[in-house]
């Protein structure tokens, strides 16, 4: 019999968006050989996470998705949902607002900012470094700052079995992006949580905040996404020109409903400037960075594969993006 160690995380009652909380539970085993149904439902103070009040606090903690925890022995990284006393889902519980499709593949590329202090990692104190051009995708010192940190995340989620596909610096000095993918909407956006949950840990032992605000510099500088690539085995498989015109059009029908859940701040990103689209206008182009909806190159060639969403803003509910996209997509005939 051994102790095993088991990281409760679930998203608080917070707004605009959530923010990630943890306990640990230890259980006595044998093994653990992943089997989520091993896994207890546990209790926590919803009136500490703007969740319940005072008076009647216990929120349920449901496990629903269970990876190692490659920083302890015997340790696991527990994904759970919010559910209320009887059982119900919680208001906050994102996750269980939707159905899902495991037809659908997700893309999320998830841009943040390593800060310091207030500032990105590599801003002086007082004034700014070079303008932007030499830090995307750069190396070397006066280019890059926070590899270190970036390196060993990307490490800890690939042990821990989080399909992160890549990472690189961005067009920002201290900003980085990884990006992450998954069969199925929940499994997609399940696994980014995992991977912001264990940026946050990473960045603890340096001191080092995750900047996740889409706009976090004022100014001739980048902001930060949470571009959405997607595809379901229609686009994948069958495609055809007309079709993935029809989605882009249907999504240009509901632009305000999905600009309604991706992210706060996202008017100051959502320029028209900085390989954007303006927040109040939608538009896609083949290769267009500065669309609402990308066709990549590869997809336009034979009209199949995958499109890209840039809206999303990078502080944005994975849970609210994916639902969104489901439930637009499921409108195109």
């Amino acid at each position: 019999m051994g102790k095993f160690k088991f990281e409760y995380i679930w998203l608080d009652g917070g707004k605009p968006e959530p923010s990630l909380r943890s306990k640990t539970k230890v259980l006595d085993m044998d093994f653990f050989d992943g089997d989520i149904e091993h896994l207890p439902i546990w209790s926590f103070d919803g009136s500490s996470t703007e969740q319940a009040e005072g008076h009647f606090s216990d929120c349920l903690l449901k496990p629903v998705r269970v990876v190692s925890d490659p920083a302890r022995k015997n340790g696991f990284l527990v994904l759970c949902e919010v559910l209320n006393p009887d059982g119900t889902p919680h208001p906050s519980n994102t996750r269980a607002a939707f159905e899902d499709d495991p037809d659908c593949w997700f893309g999320f590329e998830q841009e943040y900012v390593l800060t310091k202090g207030g500032l990105p990692l590599g801003f002086p104190e007082q004034g700014y470094p070079r303008p932007q051009g030499p830090y995307y995708c750069s190396v070397g010192f006066e280019n890059c700052a926070g590899r270190n940190i970036v390196e060993e995340h990307f490490d800890l989620c690939l042990n821990a079995g989080i399909q992160l596909t890549g990472i690189n610096a961005e067009v920002m000095l201290g900003q980085w992006e990884f990006q992450c993918f998954g069969k199925g909407a929940k499994r997609a956006a399940d696994d980014l949580w995992l991977a912001r949950y264990l940026l946050h840990r990473s960045t603890e032992k340096y001191e080092v905040v995750v900047e996740f605000h889409p706009k976090p510099v004022q100014g001739d500088w980048n902001g930060s996404g949470l571009h959405t690539n997607f595809s379901n085995s229609r686009m994948r498989t069958e495609g055809g020109e007309e079709y993935f015109k029809a989605i882009c059009e249907t999504f240009g029908k509901y632009h305000n409903e999905h600009i309604a859940v991706y992210g706060s701040g996202n008017e100051m990103r959502l320029t028209g400037l900085h390989e954007t689209q303006a927040i109040d206008r939608f538009s896609y182009g083949v290769s267009d960075r500065g669309a609402s909806i990308r066709i990549p190159v590869g997809t336009a060639e034979k009209w199949k594969g995958y499109l890209e969403d840039r809206r999303p803003a990078s502080n944005a509910d994975p849970y609210r993006i994916v639902a969104r996209i489901l439930q637009t997509l499921r409108e195109v005939s």
